[in-house]
């Protein structure tokens, strides 16, 4: 027996947009409401970065899906797949369509490192490739680079680094730009990756990403850098690493192609992200957002979760308002 029983029947339709932490967890406490909801995921599995950008060694098996199909049970969500914002799926549309939609966007754009050779065969974001290996079902078939690079200093870096070591890279370089204590991948997981072989180089940032004869990734040459009254500054000296791959974990923006259709561009920014007030409310009425589409200090997968939550309460009452007031 589930443990959420669904509230009657309201005749509201919603329309939740993503299905990362914040999508889901909205969409599960409307149809708990009793309100209908179908949900709009641009890929074409359900979990956000929980199913995509998680290292894979660090999840046990299937973990997103059982999680969503138990959130599904409760009734009233239907989920449609390839569905993305801003290119087969318009703000407009659905903004007529549903009684309110909530935009649970993550952030799904690498950051670019502003290098030419940014494209070059055998350069790619962290993200993208820990996605293709959460997805590969058989480790072998995966092509290894033999000697990789990771640029970043967070747990995607971390991650990344470990997760070739052990997939059977001969040589793995963590690089980055400034000392270790500056890193903000925890001291736990730096051990983890020192533990597989990974190499830490600090105080050097990526200045020249190095191509073979064929336009591939040979290696890159890095800047050293020095803490000059607390501004990060070149030395003026540079070094190379030979490198079969460079993957870049800088950290992701928001994908803001995501929000290109009239009404989305309408939409208050904060910057990158989208404006919301307290009650998750956008500057457009009934679309509301929350996760890391909206700029909230920390982007943390609970944090999202309790987005979603709260958005869903205010959703509710604002229905629940509408339809005193008829």
């Amino acid at each position: 027996s589930h443990p959420f029983k669904r509230a009657a029947n309201s005749g509201r339709h919603i329309a939740v947009v993503g299905a990362g932490p914040a999508g889901l967890s909205c969409a599960h406490r409307l149809a708990m409401l009793g309100h209908q909801v179908t949900i709009f995921e641009a890929e074409q599995k359900p979990g956000g970065l929980n199913e995509y950008g998680i290292a894979r060694y660090k999840m046990t098996d299937d973990f997103a899906r059982k999680e969503v199909e138990f959130l599904l049970e409760i009734g009233g969500i239907a989920l449609q797949y390839g569905q993305r914002l801003g290119d087969n799926l318009s703000l407009a549309a659905l903004h007529q369509q549903f009684d309110s939609v909530f935009l649970g966007l993550g952030l799904g754009a690498s950051r670019a490192l502003g290098l030419t050779g940014d494209d070059a065969p055998g350069l790619m974001p962290a993200v993208d490739y820990i996605k293709t290996l959460r997805q590969t079902k058989d480790l072998e078939s995966l092509p290894v680079a033999k000697r990789c690079i990771v640029i970043g200093a967070g747990n995607t870096a971390i991650d990344m680094a470990t997760q070739m070591a052990r997939l059977g890279a001969t040589e793995v370089t963590l690089v980055y730009r400034r000392g270790t204590e500056a890193m903000s991948a925890t001291d736990h997981e730096q051990e983890i990756a020192k533990a597989n072989g990974v190499r830490m180089v600090t105080w050097a940032q990526p200045d020249e990403i190095l191509l073979d004869d064929q336009g591939c990734v040979a290696g890159m040459r890095f800047a050293k850098t020095h803490d000059q009254a607390g501004q990060l500054t070149p030395t003026g000296e540079t070094f190379d690493l030979a490198a079969d791959a460079i993957f870049k974990a800088i950290g992701q923006g928001f994908d803001s192609a995501s929000l290109t259709d009239e009404a989305a561009r309408e939409l208050a920014r904060d910057g990158e992200r989208i404006q919301v007030d307290a009650f998750f409310r956008t500057s457009m009425p009934n679309v509301y957002a929350g996760g890391d589409c909206v700029n909230s200090g920390q982007d943390l997968t609970v944090q999202a979760v309790q987005h979603g939550k709260l958005a869903a309460h205010a959703i509710h009452q604002a229905l629940a308002a509408k339809q005193e007031a008829a």
